[in-house]
């Protein structure tokens, strides 16, 4: 089963009593779009979870801009808004999948099995006519057990270490100007971890706000072994989620978050920062 989901497969699931739809809908710099477009209008049924609020713990002096929420924490989260984790979790932003694909990642983190990014978006729902509301539903508190899989976590000295070694890929996810340094919107320090290669995320996205086939994914990775183990990075360890579907889509096993990302790289002075292509 694909984790990328057609707008339409949601659309005739969207009531089944085992379905989870969660609006992450949310804008850099203005981190109170989200919730208020959600509450003007979202998908039927639809709960809210803020990237900053709810998928992410205070900002410290290690751990990037965005750190991981605590486990037990975001797992209390997920029952209060009735979320088991036998629950078919449906997830949708109108960022091109990023906010999105950060729950999908934290889920997947979690050992939830049944999670799902909606493709296109929000936007794209609206426009084909499909239900939309502003009521809120009410939600009947549950429990979630966790599972963690440390597996698919990288931490600051795995990628220290894997920025020297050239059996393991770093991927940079962001803007090709943010990896080569020529400019930074968003960080301290400009360029990025020594020995990683580029690969834009926003790539995966068409013109039309749809991913790219899972078919044109291999020719996507293509310059990326299949048998080698990958760690994936971005600013803060969000817009890095969809290199991670999509390489998982690949048929990629071996991928690794590195959730501090460059934001946390560059919180340590001794690490080193290249720039330019490689």
């Amino acid at each position: 089963m694909s984790i990328i989901v057609s707008k339409a497969w949601v659309l005739a699931r969207m009531y089944e009593p085992d379905v989870t739809i969660v609006d992450c809908r949310f804008e850099m710099g203005q981190p109170d779009a989200g919730r208020k477009a959600y509450e003007e209008e979202h998908i039927p049924g639809a709960v809210y979870l803020d990237l900053e609020q709810d998928l992410s713990s205070p900002i410290r002096e290690h751990g990037g801009r965005h750190p991981l929420p605590d486990p037990e924490q975001l797992s209390q989260t997920l029952a209060k808004l009735g979320i088991t984790p036998e629950t078919r979790v449906i997830v949708y932003d109108d960022q091109g999948g990023m906010n999105a694909s950060r729950l999908w990642w934290l889920l997947s983190y979690l050992g939830h099995e049944q999670a799902h990014v909606m493709n296109e978006g929000f936007t794209a729902w609206k426009n084909a006519n499909y239900p939309v509301t502003a009521d809120q539903p009410i939600r009947v508190p549950a429990s979630y057990t966790y599972s963690l899989r440390p597996e698919m976590l990288a931490s600051m000295d795995e990628v220290r270490s894997a920025s020297s070694n050239s059996e393991i890929i770093v991927i940079d996810s962001r803007d090709p100007r943010r990896y080569q340094g020529l400019e930074e919107t968003m960080d301290k320090a400009a360029g990025h971890i020594p020995g990683a290669k580029n690969k834009f995320w926003k790539l995966l996205v068409e013109q039309d706000g749809k991913w790219i086939p899972s078919d044109r994914l291999a020719e996507h990775y293509k310059d990326f072994p299949a048998d080698q183990e990958i760690i994936v990075y971005c600013g803060s360890g969000v817009s890095a989620c969809p290199n991670f579907i999509g390489l998982k889509e690949a048929g990629y096993e071996k991928i690794k978050l590195y959730a501090g990302s460059w934001s946390d790289w560059i919180s340590y002075p001794e690490n080193p920062i290249a720039t330019g292509e490689e």
